[in-house]
C-alpha cells in the first residue's frame, strides 16, 4: 500500500478517533482533460443489489471468547471459505505477529491510533488489509476503511457489556464470492472512469481514485471533478477532492458533498443519503463499497463520516470484538 497515502489518512483518523474518545469519556469529472461536467452527468451508475448483512452463524461461537484482562478481547475469524487454513491467516499488532491457528485472540490494551493488519498465505503477503482504532481504558473507537483501497473483505462485530452489539464492514456478499468475482463486479457497477481501478493493482487490491495515476495530475481523468467543483466555488484538483486534501482538509462538509454529488443542492440537503450518487461526477469507487457494506456504511473517502455514513463504531465498556477476514 502506498505509504504516503496511508500516512496522510492515518493522521486524520488519529485526530478524529481521539475526538470520539474524548466524547465517549465525557458522556460516560470529465472523460479526459477536455471533458466537461455535462459529459459526466450523462453517466448513470449501474444499480447495485441491496447489501446483505452476515447471519449469526457467520460470527461463530461468541460464548467461548475469553474475558479480557485489559480493555477487550479481539477474536480473528477465518472467513476465506477454505481458501486459506487457519495457519495461513495472520494478524499483526503491537509488535506481535501470529497465525490464528497459533493465537486467534488478542487481549487488547488501551492504545492510541492503532492498526491491526491481516495477511493471507504468509506474514509478508501482498494479500493484506487492516482495521484501525483508538482504545481507551473503557471504550473502543474503530473502523474498517476503504479510504486508500480494498484488499480483503473485512467486517467487525463489537459487543459491549451493556448488551450493545454492532456490526460494520464489508457485506456478506463480498465474503461469499471469490475475489475475482468482486473485481469483476466492481467493474460492472462503476462508470468507465473508475473501471481501471480494478486492473492497476490486481489481483491484490482495488485502490482508491487518489492512488491511481488516471485521477492524478496528467492522468486521463485528472479533470474528472474540476468543472463540477468550480461550479460550486471550489478550485481543487480531482485527487484533492477524492482525498479531502488541500482546502478541503478543513472543510469536511464540502468534501463529502462533492464526492457524493450533492454540492449543487441547498446545504440542508447535503446530509440526506437518498440524494447521494444520483448523478456524476461522483466518487463511484466509494459508492460501490457503500452498496456492498453492512447497513451500507463504509469509509470510501476520508470524510465519509459526514452524515454518519462511515463504518466507524464507538462504545463504552466493550467486551469483545470479532474481526472476520475473507478472501
Amino acid at each position: 500500500m502506498p505509504p504516503t497515502a496511508l500516512t496522510g489518512f492515518h493522521h486524520r483518523t488519529a485526530v478524529r478517533l481521539a475526538a470520539a474518545l474524548a466524547l465517549a469519556f465525557g458522556m460516560l469529472g470529465a472523460a479526459g482533460a477536455a471533458g466537461s461536467q455535462s459529459a459526466h452527468a450523462a453517466v448513470a451508475p449501474v444499480a447495485a443489489p441491496a447489501a446483505e448483512n452476515p447471519p449469526d452463524s457467520f460470527w461463530g461461537d461468541t460464548g467461548s471468547i475469553p474475558p479480557a484482562q485489559n480493555v477487550l478481547t479481539v477474536k480473528i475469524l477465518n472467513r476465506t471459505n477454505g481458501k486459506y487454513p487457519d495457519d495461513q491467516v495472520y494478524w499483526k499488532f503491537g509488535g506481535q505477529e501470529h497465525s490464528i491457528a497459533e493465537q486467534p485472540y488478542v487481549d487488547m490494551p488501551a492504545n492510541s491510533a492503532g492498526r491491526m493488519y491481516f495477511y493471507l498465505g504468509s506474514p509478508d503477503s501482498k494479500y493484506q488489509d487492516f482495521i484501525e482504532f483508538t482504545v481507551g481504558d473503557d471504550v473502543f473507537n474503530g473502523n474498517t476503511t476503504r479510504v486508500d483501497g480494498w484488499a480483503l473483505p473485512l467486517a467487525m462485530r463489537l459487543h459491549s457489556n451493556d448488551g450493545s452489539d454492532v456490526q460494520v464492514g464489508d457485506g456478506y456478499d463480498l465474503f461469499q464470492q471469490d475475489r475475482d468475482a468482486v473485481f469483476q463486479q466492481f467493474k460492472s457497477e462503476v462508470p468507465t472512469e473508475f473501471q481501471g481501478l480494478a486492473d492497476i493493482q490486481a489481483p491484490y487490491r482495488i485502490p482508491a481514485p487518489g492512488s491511481s495515476p488516471d485521477f492524478q495530475a496528467g492522468g486521463k481523468y485528472a479533470d474528472y471533478f474540476t468543472s463540477y467543483a468550480q461550479s460550486v466555488g471550489v478550485n481543487e484538483s480531482t485527487s484533492n477532492i477524492t482525498g479531502c486534501a488541500g482546502s478541503l482538509a478543513s472543510n469536511p462538509d464540502m468534501c463529502a458533498a462533492l464526492n457524493r454529488h450533492v454540492a449543487q443542492l441547498p446545504k440542508d440537503q447535503w446530509s440526506t443519503p437518498s440524494n447521494f450518487y444520483k448523478d456524476g461526477p461522483a466518487n463511484y469507487y466509494a459508492k460501490f463499497w457503500h452498496d456492498h457494506a453492512i447497513n451500507n456504511l463504509a469509509y470510501g473517502f476520508p470524510y465519509d463520516d459526514v452524515a454518519g455514513r462511515s463504518s466507524f463504531v464507538s462504545h463504552a465498556d466493550p467486551k469483545w470484538l470479532e474481526v472476520a477476514v475473507g478472501w
